[in-house]
């Protein structure tokens, strides 16, 4: 093997599947980067066994083909310590890497490419492309809910759900629920699948482009996405997600219209001052008016009342002040709609025009 590039066109699709190599793992070739020369074109590709990250880029000049891998991290640290715009003269000799650049010169042990795990191939069900901003929308919109580390393996990633023309994210950690919904151009059949939280978050860097078009492809046991410089493909978790549909509270008849801007900023305020362990506010609603308070350990205590559109009866509940702000950095509107029952039941929080997301909210007692 035996090629020479510009230091930014190699540090582009190298920083990429770097996210999918694991560094602490029992396989050595895991903590490695597959390098690959066919005819003009490289191929890196990075994988921790369940998440694989393939990269793409064009050669130019004398090109010998080959394959190897070599430590990602060593060489990510290397290139990225590298001046911009440099030509890298790279060659393969026996079981060293030789990566010259000016009067550097680096030698990085190799191992056998045939060593390398292949993500094995997958038969795909269902297959559509979408702009890459509108995945990206649906997941910023619902990842922040995915549970962390959770014995409930199962809440750990993302919902992904196909119906006609619909596709949709979920997400939950048992406290708070967000779901977010858009129209694409395909006719899907139903499915569930749930990408687990590491694919999720390897997934939105792959986005380059709003504008540029992605393909998914998904199967019983894995998901693909193929841009024009990369391919992503995870396994996907085996389990059985909640049935969101029954979470979502019905019957709501309190419904408050709040500036989303002032509803956020008198969160914030207020949980400067709330228990650093619980997080908790307290919510009280009368005729048009809206208090947050908030209290600690050390008696301190922080007030805030705003104006919103309210006409009922008064009612008070507690909620997490860290998920309502959450929520509310998520939510795009102007103003928001927060749907209550009662004061023992979830709030219901909504853009108050577009009904494209909704989340809920469990409360807490105080």
């Amino acid at each position: 093997m035996k090629f020479s590039i510009d230091r930014d066109a190699l540090l582009k699709p190298l920083q990429l599947v770097c996210g999918a190599v694991e560094r602490r793992h029992n396989l050595p070739i895991l903590a490695n980067v597959l390098v690959e020369v066919s005819g003009h074109s490289l191929k890196l590709t990075g994988t921790d066994l369940e998440v694989e990250l393939v990269g793409q880029a064009e050669l130019q000049g004398d090109v010998e083909e080959g394959r190897t891998t070599v430590p990602a991290k060593k060489l990510l640290d290397i290139v990225k310590s590298l001046p911009d715009q440099v030509e890298l003269k790279i060659e393969h000799q026996e079981n060293r890497w030789l990566l010259r650049s000016g009067r550097s010169r680096f030698t990085l042990a190799t191992l056998p490419a045939e060593e390398y795990p292949n993500v094995e191939a997958f038969q795909a069900d269902i297959n559509f492309t979408l702009k890459q901003g509108t995945l990206k929308s649906l997941i910023d919109a619902t990842q922040f809910s995915m549970a962390n580390q959770d014995v409930r393996y199962y809440l750990n990633g993302l919902l992904l759900e196909t119906e006609g023309n619909i596709l949709r994210t979920i997400a939950t950690d048992g406290h708070r629920l967000a779901l977010s919904h858009r129209m694409i151009e395909a006719s899907l059949p139903e499915k569930q699948v749930i990408v687990p939280r590491k694919g999720v978050m390897e997934l939105v860097r792959l986005i380059e482009d709003e504008e540029q078009e992605i393909s998914i492809a998904i199967g019983d046991n894995a998901i693909r996405a193929t841009t024009p410089t990369a391919v992503f493909t995870s396994k996907l978790v085996d389990g059985r997600f909640p049935d969101y549909r029954r979470v979502l509270p019905k019957g709501g008849d309190k419904i408050v219209i709040a500036s989303r801007g002032q509803l956020k900023q008198a969160l914030m305020r207020a949980s400067i001052l709330s228990n650093e362990k619980f997080r908790g506010v307290r919510i009280q609603l009368e005729q048009n008016l809206l208090k947050i308070t908030a209290n600690n350990p050390e008696q301190e205590e922080a007030e805030e009342i705003i104006d919103v559109e309210y006409e009922n009866q008064e009612l008070e509940m507690g909620f997490n002040v860290s998920y309502l702000l959450d929520v509310l950095n998520s939510l795009r509107s102007d103003d928001v709609r927060i749907t209550l029952i009662d004061g023992n039941s979830s709030a219901l929080i909504e853009n108050h025009v577009e009904e494209d997301s909704m989340y809920v909210v469990m409360p807490m007692r105080l």
